[in-house]
């Protein structure tokens, strides 16, 4: 059976698979087999799928406003609140 090892992986990552792992009632090692074993299972079935996808729905979007149209329509559709209140504007 094949070793596998990883470098330079960022504690909050780690902290994160052993939390996962501990859900599933699993080591960190057997943690990773599983998250690559389901990864690689759903994209071989389907490969290219996303890319089509993504192909598919590239220049769907046709509108004739300006984009400074489009965020002044957006804008103006949102409701009023703390979170959408004077000086807040992401737009802007």
């Amino acid at each position: 059976m094949a070793t596998l090892q990883v470098k330079g992986m960022d504690d909050r990552l780690y902290r994160a698979l052993g939390a996962r792992a501990a859900m599933d009632s699993r080591s960190i090692s057997q943690e990773v087999v599983s998250i690559i074993r389901e990864f690689l299972s759903r994209t071989a079935s389907h490969p290219g799928e996303a890319t089509r996808a993504l192909l598919e729905l590239s220049g769907t979007w046709q509108d004739d406003r300006s984009a400074r149209q489009i965020a002044a329509d957006v804008r103006k559709a949102r409701r009023t609140g703390r979170r959408f209140g004077k000086g807040r504007d992401v737009f802007a």
